[in-house]
C-alpha cells in the first residue's frame, strides 16, 4: 500500500468514528426553545399522540463505550492503514499459528507411517483409509473421487502409467510432480510430407494399436510410418512403446489421454499438449505423500493391497 492510500484509509476511519461520535452528541442534545417531548402536535385517531422523547442515558452511554472500544480495538489489532497495532496481530500470523497447531496434531496421526514403503502401506487398512482421505481432499479435483480421471487427467485405476507405475515411481510423481510436453508437430510434418502429413501419422499410429496389425497395404499408414520414424521415434520408440523416463505414452495400448477421435489426435499431433502434475511434496510433506501414493498404487493393485472387509 502506498503512503497516499495509507493516509486515505487512516483519515477515512477517523472521519467515520469521529463523525459518529459527533452525530450521537448532536442528536442527543436538547437546546433552549425545543418543544417538550409531548408537544409534537402529531395525533392519530383522536387519542394517539406521538412523543419525541430522548433516548435513555444508559443507551447513549452504551454507544459512547462502543466507540471507545472501537478505537482501542483498532489501536491493538491494527486498522489504520498499514499500522500493525500494539498487539502485532495479523490474519497471516493467526493462520500460521492455527496451521502449526493443526499440523502438530496431524503429525501424531501420521507418525506411525513415517518412512514406510508404499507397498507396505498399501497392506495397512488404516493407512489406506488415511490415503483415501488425503486423495479426496487434494487429488479428486482432477482425477475424480474414484480415481477414474477424465480427458487430460489420467485414470489411476488401470495398469497404464506414462511415468511408470512402480511404488517408487508413483511416490516420485506425487512428491515432485510431472510435466509432460508433446511438441506441436503440425508445421514440421507438413514440411516433411505435405498438407495430409498429420493424417498419415494418425493412420500409422492407429495401426500400432491394432491387435490385428492393421492393413499392410494402407498407403496413408505407410506414409505415416516414414514420417513417424523420422520424427516421433525419438520419444515413443521404434515400436511405439513409449518411454516412462520421459512420460512419452505407449501408443500400442489403446489408451488415449486426450481422446482417440481423429479430431483429438489431430489436435495432439498438430498443436501439441502440455500436461502438468503439480508437486505435492511441499504441500503434503513426505508421510502424507506416501499415504496418498499407497492409496493410488492400491487402486491398480488390489491383490497387493490390504484385504478390505466385506459388507
Amino acid at each position: 500500500m502506498t503512503t497516499a492510500w495509507n493516509w486515505y484509509v487512516i483519515i477515512l476511519v477517523l472521519f467515520n468514528l469521529l463523525g459518529v461520535t459527533w452525530l450521537l452528541w448532536w442528536t442527543a442534545k436538547r437546546r433552549p426553545g425545543d418543544p417538550k417531548p409531548e408537544d409534537t402536535s402529531h395525533y392519530w385517531d383522536g387519542d394517539i399522540t406521538e412523543y419525541n422523547k430522548p433516548m435513555p442515558r444508559w443507551w447513549i452511554n452504551g454507544f459512547y463505550i462502543a466507540i471507545v472500544f472501537s478505537f482501542g480495538y483498532l489501536f491493538w489489532y491494527g486498522g489504520f492503514g498499514t499500522y500493525q497495532g500494539f498487539g502485532k496481530w495479523s490474519s497471516q500470523g493467526e493462520h500460521d499459528r492455527q496451521a502449526a497447531v493443526a499440523n502438530a496434531r496431524l503429525e501424531k496421526t501420521f507418525a506411525p507411517y513415517k518412512g514406510q514403503a508404499i507397498d507396505a502401506l498399501a497392506r495397512d487398512p488404516q493407512a489406506l483409509k488415511l490415503g483415501k482421505s488425503i486423495f479426496g481432499n487434494n487429488c479428486a479435483t482432477c482425477h475424480g473421487s474414484a480415481g477414474k480421471g477424465a480427458v487430460g487427467y489420467p485414470n489411476l485405476t488401470d495398469d497404464i502409467w506414462h511415468w511408470g507405475g512402480s511404488p517408487e515411481q508413483i511416490l516420485e510423481t506425487v512428491l515432485n510432480g510431472r510435466e509432460g510436453m508433446m511438441p506441436p508437430w503440425g508445421k514440421v510434418l507438413e514440411g516433411m510430407g505435405g498438407p495430409d502429413a498429420v493424417d498419415y501419422v494418425i493412420a500409422y499410429v492407429r495401426q500400432l494399436g491394432d491387435p490385428q496389425g492393421g492393413n499392410p497395404s494402407d498407403y496413408a499408414a505407410a506414409r505415416g510410418k516414414a514420417l513417424y520414424d523420422g520424427l516421433c521415434v525419438a520419444c515413443h520408440g521404434p515400436e511405439g512403446k513409449g518411454n516412462p523416463a520421459m512420460g512419452a505414452p505407449d501408443l500400442t495400448d489403446g489408451y488415449w489421454l486426450y481422446g482417440d477421435s481423429r479430431e483429438a489426435l489431430r489436435e495432439t499431433i498438430g498443436n501439441g499438449r502440455h500436461g502438468v502434475m503439480p508437486a505435492w511434496g511441499k504441500v503434503l510433506g513426505d508421510t502424507r505423500s506416501r499415504l496418498v501414493a499407497a492409496y493410488v498404487w492400491s487402486l491398480s493393485h488390489p491383490a497387493g493391497a490390504a484385504q478390505r472387509p466385506s459388507h
